[in-house]
């Protein structure tokens, strides 16, 4: 039998089940020259066209929409009387009245909360006073709340320093301050232009271009869309009742323990039977960088040699973004060491017809 044909009869499997067995197969049909080849083509074929593209899609998050902002941005503007009050003691009786405008004059900086935060250490030791932290910070833009009368005046000062240009000093050599952009190039003076006369459309793409569209907001939801995978596979393994526990770093020990699985950190999902025996493993891994899929495609070159010495634990692989499209040394390694068994949100269902599954299921 050549490799084409092996490939062909792999494609062409009319279930998963027959898929995994004729994987199986490769290292008796094949030398191992062969064989990089093979899993390559089968995953090209079967696997790619399963991938979705999530980086085309965000969370929503209300503090980083449009409707939450210009309603901060509205408080700003009417209690400065369109950023012309702005004298160090009216930006403090501006935020001590709406802590939420804040988040204007901090973006009008330029500066993430961290880096806000840092920048009020400057202003607060000659004050004498403690500098604001970024979860203060964070506290006043997200839900209004108060601070300190010392709070508000480091605040106050900081912001009025970044703006004329003081704070910071000239930087050295080919470096360009942060408040060298298009609002704030003049101080106050542009921010009154900009609010007055708006920008023009190639300015505001530029900046995008300058930050990254949606950078803020894909960094302050990165979790949920690390747990997106996850929490389908915890959803699927719920409704069916397949027993399965998720792993994190609280129950490491209980999963060593338990299943005997030695691996670090344990598999993303263990599944076990009624008898509490360990029935399968099961690994999620989301990219859409191609060179970060062939490192995460080493966890499962660890994972499988775990399942062999386990007694052949079948594993599982549950992957999302483009990433895994490339095959020679990313998805196809993955089909090689999970004989297979690799899904997607897309065919996730699909994934309670490979054994052991179908016996561990209870929903009728």
């Amino acid at each position: 039998m050549t490799a084409q044909d092996t490939i062909d009869e792999i494609v062409h499997a009319d279930s998963w089940d027959r898929r995994v067995a004729r994987i199986r197969l490769v290292p008796q049909r094949h030398g191992t020259a062969e064989h990089g080849r093979i899993f390559a083509e089968v995953a090209r074929a079967v696997y790619v066209p399963q991938l979705a593209p999530d980086f085309a899609y965000i969370h929503p998050a209300p503090f980083y929409e449009p409707e939450y902002f210009s309603d901060v941005y509205a408080a700003a503007h009417a209690a400065t009387e369109g950023f012309s009050l702005v004298a160090e003691d009216e930006l403090a009786s501006v935020l001590t009245v709406d802590p939420r405008t804040l988040l204007v004059f901090r973006t009008i900086a330029g500066l993430a909360k961290e880096e806000f935060g840092h920048a009020t250490a400057l202003v607060a030791g000659p004050l004498e006073l403690p500098p604001v932290s970024a979860g203060k910070i964070d506290s006043m833009e997200r839900r209004g709340v108060p601070a300190s009368a010392g709070q508000v005046q480091v605040i106050a000062r900081t912001l009025t320093q970044i703006m004329d240009g003081t704070l910071f000093g000239e930087p050295a050599g080919e470096l360009r301050s942060k408040q060298d952009k298009p609002d704030t190039a003049s101080g106050w003076s542009s921010v009154r232009a900009f609010a007055t006369g708006g920008v023009p459309f190639a300015l505001f793409l530029h900046q995008r271009h300058y930050g990254g569209a949606f950078r803020q907001l894909l960094d302050a939801t990165s979790s949920r869309r690390g747990d997106l995978i996850e929490d389908a596979v915890a959803a699927l393994f719920t409704v069916n009742g397949v027993p399965f526990i998720r792993t994190g770093a609280h129950n490491q020990g209980e999963i060593a323990a338990r299943f005997e699985v030695k691996v670090t950190p344990a598999p993303d999902f263990v599944v076990y039977d009624e008898s509490g025996a360990l029935r399968a493993m099961l690994e999620c891994k989301a990219t859409n960088n191609g060179g970060t899929a062939r490192d995460k495609a080493l966890r499962f070159e660890r994972l499988r040699d775990e399942s062999v010495r386990l007694g052949g634990v079948p594993l599982f692989a549950v992957l999302g973004g483009m990433g895994w499209a490339r095959v020679n040394d990313t998805l196809g390694p993955v089909v090689r060491d999970t004989d297979g068994r690799v899904f997607t949100l897309a065919t996730l269902d699909d994934m309670l017809t490979v054994a052991p599954f179908p016996q561990l299921t209870t929903r009728e």
